[in-house]
């Protein structure tokens, strides 16, 4: 079927002078670690199994700030941007699960037919490291110009820093249109990357106990998800009182300030009463914190780190013998199509406010909202067109 797809890609590609270009904004990053440009660019019209979306909003994630840094080498100039929400406008050839004026989230892009993808865990697809950082699709083209010169797109098959989108039927989820469209882009990945590792891959029995090391939006959203699956205690640790004090608000039970505790292990076994916790979180990506994380567990323990890669990581070995686990996750081993509207009932019910945790941009602002959330002023910057 992937296969197949391409082929009707390379053929559709051939015919892109009869297509009609789509004039957009969007913000260009033109150098690593410099500011980003508002730019007219030009995005073709969507292809076999493509959608052209009109971007409502979309979320700012630490991987946009971490790749306009140098990770994953993706090439210049380029559109980032991968937690998009917004309204189908065209669909390409072959699709028949959106039409116009669809509601929809864009989320993380998978094949569909590798061994992954197949069993029902599409963040680990054997191509999904291309389809996200290659910033092209998936035989070889651009999606997006300036004056018939070629500027990177298609960044997690979405590059949602941008008035419209072209993404894929895979990675995009439609949703009710009585929901507020501009909140939804970070359950794309930065909400269900937190809610998932506690529901997907944990999947803890009541009274379980987690320790989540970092409370930004992927820490809030598992704490907020670990409140749903009844965990106790949950102990949320981080540098800033306000971020404590939402994160007891959204269902932690204790708070640990790693500005005014030395031994953060300590503390938790203290809370514990010397066991230590069953799970823990590590949304950091510090491996001193990494470390104190795998320290924490209590006999049979498992510590999740999701907080991205680059860096080495080291564990005492002799912690790992009283059955203790390591284990990685990306994007909350999540199926989006299943998990998402799960994530959105929850939201319903008053089980998942995650609406707390949106501050609101213009797109012309993007540089002063990656300002705001990596100094902390904000947890998580939504930019609105």
């Amino acid at each position: 079927m992937y296969s197949q797809l391409v082929y009707i890609l390379k053929a559709s590609n051939a015919k892109r002078k009869c297509s009609m270009p789509v004039s957009i904004q969007a913000q260009v990053l033109r150098e690593l670690s410099a500011p980003y440009t508002l730019e007219s660019l030009q995005l073709d019209d969507p292809q076999a199994g493509e959608v052209l979306v009109r971007v409502v909003a979309t979320g700012i994630c630490h991987t946009d700030i971490k790749v306009s840094q140098g990770y994953a080498e993706v090439p210049l100039p380029v559109v980032l941007g991968h937690e998009g929400a917004g309204i189908v406008e065209r669909v390409g050839a072959g699709v028949t699960e959106l039409a116009p004026g669809d509601h929809v989230i864009m989320t993380f892009p998978s094949c569909g037919h590798c061994q992954p993808c197949s069993s029902n865990h599409p963040a680990y697809c054997d191509g999904g490291q291309s389809l996200s950082f290659a910033c092209q699709r998936a035989e070889g083209s651009s999606s997006l110009s300036l004056d018939d010169n070629p500027v990177h797109g298609s960044f997690f098959a979405q590059s949602s820093f941008a008035s419209y989108a072209l993404a894929t039927v895979r990675n995009t989820v439609k949703v009710d249109k009585d929901l507020p469209l501009e909140n939804l882009g970070p359950l794309g990945c930065g909400f269900q990357t937190g809610a998932g590792a506690v529901l997907n891959v944990m999947q803890p029995s009541s009274e379980q106990s987690l320790a989540v090391f970092g409370a930004g939006n992927v820490g809030l959203s598992a704490i907020m998800a670990a409140k749903i699956a009844g965990m106790d205690p949950i102990i949320a640790l981080d540098i800033q009182k306000s971020r404590m004090n939402i994160a007891l608000e959204l269902g932690a039970s204790q708070v640990i300030n790693l500005n005014q505790e030395n031994d953060p292990v300590a503390a938790i076994h203290t809370l514990t009463g010397g066991k230590g916790v069953n799970y823990s979180l590590d949304t950091t990506n510090q491996p001193v914190v990494v470390r104190h994380a795998f320290e924490s567990l209590a006999s049979r323990g498992t510590c999740i780190h999701s907080g991205g890669g680059g860096k080495d990581l080291s564990f005492p070995g002799s912690h790992l013998l009283q059955g203790r686990t390591v284990t990685g996750v990306l994007q909350g081993d999540s199926d989006p199509g299943v998990f998402i509207p799960q994530l959105l009932e929850y939201y319903r019910q008053g089980k998942f406010p995650f609406d707390r945790l949106l501050s609101f941009y213009p797109l012309s602002e993007i540089n002063n909202a990656i300002t705001d959330m990596e100094s902390g002023r904000v947890i998580k910057p939504v930019i609105t067109m």
